[in-house]
């Protein structure tokens, strides 16, 4: 384990369990999902100093798959150390995006300024682009030409929010 580190040996240790359970049917690796936001996202130093406990909360949040998961990360964490700071909450906010993106078939989310950008995975459901053109209207751009994306001009500044506010819609 230690030559490979935990999350991936988290991510073979899954993949030999479904191989065993599901030994005709062919195993599709779940691709990550990339998030590139203007947000601080981290365990201060001055929240939690030891750095293997840092380290196990990190990969935890990482293997959150839903979330329940998310709840009791956060339960966890307020019951052992107290009031959140900011870094942390920001820190499950975008593991709530990561779960909800892989829900879309987004497979990536980046900022820019004042718009941001989803790139949807293969099978996103492009049935609902009209509906998100109709919510957004003018703040609504759709390319197809590498890759397909769609961004969205932010309203307000909160971009949690307005990530969060899109994977809803896009879900619906």
């Amino acid at each position: 384990m230690e030559s490979v580190g935990y999350d991936m040996y988290c991510k073979l240790l899954e993949e030999v369990i479904k191989e065993m359970q599901n030994a005709n049917e062919p195993i599709e690796e779940e691709e990550d999902v990339q998030i590139d936001i203007s947000l601080s996202c981290f365990i201060p130093d001055e929240f939690i100093s030891n750095s293997n406990q840092k380290i196990e909360i990190y990969q935890n949040i990482a293997l959150c798959k839903t979330e329940d998961d998310i709840r009791n990360i956060l339960d966890e964490l307020i019951d052992k150390y107290g009031r959140l700071p900011k870094e942390i909450e920001n820190l499950l906010e975008v593991a709530r995006i990561k779960r909800m993106c892989k829900e879309n078939n987004i497979i990536k989310v980046q900022q820019k300024r004042d718009r941001i950008n989803f790139t949807l995975g293969k099978n996103y459901d492009v049935t609902k682009i009209p509906d998100l053109i109709k919510i957004y209207n003018n703040r609504i751009k759709v390319k197809t030409e590498k890759e397909n994306v769609i961004t969205i001009l932010m309203k307000d500044n909160n971009v949690i929010k307005e990530i969060k506010n899109f994977l809803r819609a896009s879900l619906t």
